[in-house]
């Protein structure tokens, strides 16, 4: 029977490493404090003062500490679902997604936004410590390198999904495949006998919209038309910046006579500057948009989109996640799941063009 020192501040008898490794008492012991203290910090609770805090979880990623994981619990089983920015039908479909898999696994699902952050704040990280989720799931989102340690240190696995820069070594993430879809789009519209196509991606601070210019530009090389610079451009996925940039495109005298927008929102900012315009879609601009959301049907015209698949991305990633807190590893850590082009009534031949569509 362990004794009264071996146990933390709620009573519980701390859990241990394999055998020879470093407990909660050991560390405590080497960081000068109490046992409470440490399972205050294992617990992501508030009342530590900051070099306390950080001076333990030095220790413990110094042992190498990780906290084994319980066969069975009382407390609810959850999956924390963390996005950048929460908007309409996109992070609905994602939500979606995991709201199945962990309905599979009778999980509950957390929601977090981040009010347009990358990086989790310290109090919110605390929190989800506090929580104790099976796992976290992080959309368009990442964590530092600390936060990844002490995630580790707690055994809590996490998948980030559609990752706005270059995931780091090592870290499980399901994405789609935006090069392809980039490709695909502009071969599209190249194969209708345009010649001027302009694109209007994400933030530049994201993967996926660098991967998605990068297969715009990819097709365009490939058929020998020289990409214009002032062609290409980078909005912020909602509608404004397809809007703004839309409207800056088409007062050109050499306006483009189509447009790959980088997401479903973008293209009906396209459309909308289009009409303000007085062009029509599309005997006068061709559109392609990006997600294949709902909505993409109910416009008019109905929407030529590339399909992400996204409620089958973010099923993906919570099962990773379970597989990962019943200590299994993935066969493989990167994802990418296909995208396909979806043809629709947006786009046809430019009037000026003599070239034979095949």
């Amino acid at each position: 029977m362990s004794s009264s020192t071996d146990r933390d501040a709620a009573g519980a008898v701390p859990e241990k490493t394999v055998k020879g490794a470093a407990s909660i008492s050991s560390i405590a012991a080497e960081a000068g404090v109490s046992i409470p203290t440490v399972s205050k910090v294992l617990n992501g609770r508030p009342d530590v003062a900051p070099d306390t805090r950080a001076r333990v979880e030095s220790i413990i990623e110094q042992h190498r500490y990780r906290r084994r994981r319980a066969r069975q619990s009382s407390r609810p089983a959850l999956i924390d679902l963390v996005f950048h920015e929460m908007h309409s039908a996109w992070s609905t479909e994602i939500i979606r997604g995991v709201e199945l898999a962990a309905a599979n696994e009778r999980a509950a699902v957390v929601l977090s936004e981040l009010g347009g952050e990358h990086r989790p704040r310290r109090e919110w990280f605390d929190d989800l410590l506090a929580r104790r989720p099976l796992g976290v799931i992080l959309v368009l989102a990442g964590l530092d390198a600390e936060q990844r340690r002490q995630l580790a240190t707690r055994n809590i696995p996490f998948v980030f999904v559609d990752t706005a820069g270059e995931p780091p070594p090592g870290v499980p993430t399901v994405g789609s495949a935006n090069w392809a879809g980039g490709l695909a789009a502009t071969r599209h519209l190249l194969a209708l006998g345009h010649r001027r196509i302009a694109v209007i991606s994400g933030p530049t601070t994201m993967l996926c919209s660098r991967a998605r210019v990068d297969g715009y530009r990819s097709a365009l090389e490939d058929a020998d038309v020289v990409v214009d610079p002032d062609f290409v451009r980078y909005g912020d996925f909602y509608v404004q910046g397809g809007y703004s940039h839309g409207m800056a495109l088409l007062s050109r005298p050499d306006r483009p006579t189509a447009i790959f927008a980088g997401s479903d929102f973008q293209a009906l900012g396209v459309m909308r500057a289009a009409r303000e315009l007085g062009l029509s879609i599309p005997d006068d601009l061709s559109i392609v948009g990006y997600d294949d959301l709902s909505v993409t049907e109910w416009i008019g015209p109905q929407l030529t989109t590339v399909r992400q698949p996204l409620r089958e991305m973010a099923t993906t990633a919570a099962q990773m996640v379970f597989s990962l807190a019943r200590g299994e590893r993935p066969p493989n850590e990167r994802i990418d799941l296909a995208t396909e082009l979806v043809v629709r009534e947006s786009t046809c031949p430019p009037r000026e063009s003599n070239v034979q569509v095949p």
